[in-house]
């Protein structure tokens, strides 16, 4: 059963792909009427995220490794990301935006199931003796990880602090990699994940950084579209996800 719900996080990783090509998910600058009922923006990414922290703890906390050394390091990683994203984040992004439910609903399932398929691989399935400090793919996954979530919360809070106080509107990010790329904070997170891949050495974590990718390069693109749609100046030397890449 372990197997399947990871080869489930495969499957969603390409339809979820296939999809957001297609189609725009509808909610920050793209909210638009049409998808059912929705709540206040910042109640709906406590609900959605808030089960990728707790249910991951509950999980990890009925493991036969929760109390060693390294399982508890990762569960620190992990826990690091998701305090921030469900329980600090949701109150600093601009009040009175909405979020449909459908889109609310269906991050809860899959955070329900990337919780417990990276909480019990951690605690349960993986092997972390001590020497596992020391091993080269722990090592750089952690750096990986750690270079990956300082992107992403400097990319945040640079775009935050475009907007004066009162003030709305959008404006061209600047500095930074911002100079090469549309969405640092996207590539960031991507990192952030390729190295808890790398770090737990784990099918689950692969499945996760691969939805990862999914998930948000075809979010970086539409960025990238959109910024250059919205302002004819905008830098023509930029890529939206990867330097002189994409």
């Amino acid at each position: 059963m372990y197997a399947i719900l990871v080869g489930a996080e495969f499957v969603l990783a390409l339809l979820t792909f296939l999809g957001l090509v297609f189609i725009t998910a509808p909610y920050g600058r793209y909210g638009r009427p049409g998808w059912g009922p929705t709540v206040p923006a910042r109640l709906g990414w406590i609900v959605m995220e808030c089960p990728a922290s707790l249910f991951f703890l509950a999980i990890y906390l009925t493991g036969d490794q929760r109390a060693t050394l390294v399982p508890l390091i990762l569960l620190g990683l992990w826990q690091a990301h998701y305090v921030q994203r469900a329980f600090v984040y949701p109150f600093l992004i601009r009040a009175g935006g909405r979020m449909p439910v459908l889109l609310m609903l269906l991050a809860i399932m899959f955070n329900l199931l990337n919780a417990y398929v990276n909480a019990w691989w951690i605690a349960q399935v993986g092997h972390y003796p001590i020497a596992w400090l020391t091993d080269p793919r722990f090592v750089v996954g952690v750096l990986l990880f750690a270079g990956g979530y300082a992107i992403n919360r400097w990319a945040d809070r640079s775009l935050r602090r475009l907007r004066a106080p009162g003030e709305t509107g959008y404006k061209i990010p600047e500095g930074g990699l911002y100079r090469w790329v549309s969405c640092p904070n996207y590539l960031g997170e991507i990192v952030e994940w390729f190295g808890w891949a790398l770090a737990t050495w784990s099918p689950a974590g692969l499945a996760f950084a691969v939805y990862t990718t999914a998930n948000l390069a075809p979010r970086a693109v539409r960025h990238h579209r959109w910024y250059q749609q919205r302002f004819p100046e905008y830098p023509a030397q930029r890529r939206a996800l990867i330097p002189y890449v994409i």
